[in-house]
């Protein structure tokens, strides 16, 4: 089969490679019918995050069962199902208590020795646990895949954020970073009843996108001048809920800046670049609560799904260009040169 292979920074190939087999009795393989480029995927390409030469890669996908072991029971060949951007067995403490993330049998797409999502096929270890099935029917509706797909990662994520930045009734909400997790962030604390929603971006099409999602204001400013422009917008306080959806030192600088006394940040940006750190007095001195990581989105698929499937929550917009499977290592680069917002892979 085909997938996509990482052999050095800038360095994307797609190349033949083992057909995946279900070499457990927990295993299932999934003919992939769809999946994306994520802007974390972008830290191995730029060799910000170590991989060897002809790793695999990419860890959001849907797709088809091809074939099950023995012990699997929810799924079979032929259904749809998607995949949460790790896989996890479902039964240990922390699957039943929801932080399938940290499943002591679990582990990340594209880790060496396995699949990653950017392939024709996927060897999914702990089928039960890891795969959600999805209508039948929406294998044939282009644009519902689509949709469905951001539960593997950025609804998922972005839903987390919200939660941990306690996105509820009534709250302001900033986000701070306009990429695919920003927005969904913003979609997300939409259906958690948001009254205003701040999001902070250069990027006008992604703002436009934000605004749609939900965003009842939009700031371009960053740094020192995005503070004062939230602040300007929340009386001189700031926001109750905020999410930092970017990762850098100065993004969590902004998002502490911008949170109301007593508010709390979600932060779900993958941690890159940091130098001092953060004083953690001032967010002591001005009781604000810190909450978020790697987001649970296995647990979190089946809240969302319902919202999906009716139209409600619709995070497709995020895709704003399509390549085949073989055109990925294009989708890597207009992604890198933020030509691209998310790259958007149909196989078949």
């Amino acid at each position: 089969m085909r997938a996509t292979t990482i052999h050095a920074p800038y360095d994307m190939r797609v190349e033949d490679v083992p057909e995946p087999v279900a070499q457990l009795p927990t295993d299932a393989v999934v003919r992939v019918l769809r999946a994306c480029i994520c802007g974390s995927d972008l830290w191995a390409y730029r060799g910000e995050a170590a991989r060897q030469p002809g790793q695999r890669i990419g860890h959001e996908f849907l797709g088809i069962v091809e074939e099950t072991g023995s012990e699997v029971s929810t799924v079979r060949r032929g259904d749809l199902v998607v995949a949460p951007f790790m896989w996890s067995d479902g039964v240990c403490d922390y699957c039943r208590e929801g932080l399938t993330t940290s499943c002591e049998h679990g582990g990340f797409w594209g880790a060496v020795g396995h699949d990653g999502g950017q392939g024709e096929a996927v060897r999914v270890p702990f089928a039960d646990g890891t795969l959600v099935q999805l209508p039948k029917d929406a294998a044939s509706d282009d644009h519902l895949l689509s949709a469905l797909l951001t539960l593997s990662d950025v609804l998922g994520t972005g839903h987390h954020a919200a939660l941990g930045a306690g996105a509820r009734p009534g709250a302001t909400v900033a986000v701070v970073g306009d990429g695919a997790v920003g927005l969904c962030a913003v979609l997300a604390a939409k259906r958690l009843g948001a009254e205003r929603i701040i999001a902070l971006g250069r990027h006008e099409v992604r703002t436009d996108i934000a605004r749609r999602f939900g965003a009842t204001d939009v700031v371009a400013e960053r740094g020192d001048a995005a503070v004062e422009a939230v602040r300007e917008l929340t009386r001189g306080q700031g926001a109750h809920s905020v999410v930092e959806a970017v990762g850098t030192e100065q993004s969590m600088r902004t998002a502490v800046g911008i949170t109301r006394d007593g508010g709390a940040i979600g932060f779900v940006g993958v941690p890159h670049g940091s130098g001092t750190g953060l004083d953690l007095g001032v967010m002591f001195d001005r009781n604000i609560a810190l909450r978020g990581g790697v987001a649970p989105v296995r647990a979190y698929i089946p809240e969302l799904l319902p919202g999906v499937l009716d139209g409600a929550l619709d995070a497709s917009p995020v895709f704003d260009m399509t390549v085949g499977l073989e055109g990925v290592p294009d989708g890597y680069k207009a992604m890198d040169e933020r030509t691209a917002l998310k790259v958007l892979v149909i196989n078949g």
